[in-house]
């Protein structure tokens, strides 16, 4: 019999369900990026952390949903789709590159309507919100698309290698990069949530001082986790990152949970 189809099936990927975990860390997938990117992480989380890996529509198993191209579209879809699951277990979120400017906006709503402050956000490989700026990748062609691609090395090497499933995925990046360029941050309260910036030392996209201004974005701790690698640092970080992200959770968790009254 078939799964019936609910918010949680569609939006939320996990691999390694640990049902008696203390936190649920909501992963969000870079421009172009997929669920799977984080099955990597999720497996090197401890017992206490269980991964929800988002997974936005327009690729794989969702290739046939019509793509978002707005980040605050986005994380009012993923808002809807993750307030049930609030009730249950404090919540963390991790985004990398675009998906720290969803995880900021999910933050905010999870702060801001429902009084839930999240354990943690982790901001991975992006520009504070304030410090936003835009190359215009969207609008170059598909082989300036594909250039960008292949520079920042972001994209599964056999997807750029393979013209029949680069011309599948083609769209769904187009328009994540459409949502991630016109991202227009709109000045409002401070964060209460606690925020751990994450670069590469190398990331020829981000500069160490647009890390630095999430900062300002938060009445919490702040902290940068310098890594060697680009921007895709992930890929052979995946340890120490997941090293990050579970001694954050462990020492926020022994804390009382914070609310907004």
């Amino acid at each position: 019999m078939a799964l019936p189809v609910t918010d949680e099936s569609l939006w939320f990927r996990r691999f390694h369900p640990r049902p008696e975990a203390e936190v649920s860390l909501v992963c969000l997938p870079h421009a172009g990026g997929a669920a799977s990117f984080y099955f990597p992480i999720s497996e090197l989380l401890p017992p206490t952390v269980e991964a929800l890996a988002v997974q936005y529509p327009g690729r794989q198993d969702r290739r046939h949903d019509t793509p978002i191209e707005n980040i605050h579209e986005m994380a009012r879809e993923i808002f809807e789709a993750l307030t049930p699951l609030t009730a249950h277990r404090p919540i963390a979120l991790f985004g990398h590159s675009m998906g720290a400017s969803v995880g900021f906006e999910l933050a905010r709503l999870l702060e801001g309507e429902l009084g839930t402050v999240p354990v943690a956000l982790f901001a991975s490989g992006r520009p504070a919100p304030s410090h936003h700026r835009s190359l215009d990748i969207h609008r170059r062609d598909d082989a300036g698309l594909i250039a960008e691609l292949q520079l920042v090395s972001g994209t599964d090497s056999r997807i750029l290698g393979d013209a029949e499933l680069l011309r599948l995925a083609l769209p769904a990046i187009r328009s994540d990069y459409k949502a991630a360029e016109t991202y227009e941050y709109r000045p409002g309260a401070r964060l209460r949530c606690d925020i751990v910036g994450l670069a590469g030392d190398s990331d020829i996209r981000v500069r160490a001082p647009e890390m630095a201004g999430w900062r300002e974005h938060t009445a919490g701790s702040f902290r940068l986790e310098v890594f060697s690698g680009g921007h895709f640092y992930l890929g052979e970080q995946k340890a120490a990152v997941a090293g990050v992200i579970t001694d954050t959770l462990r020492a926020a968790t022994a804390r009382p949970r914070r609310t907004i009254d």
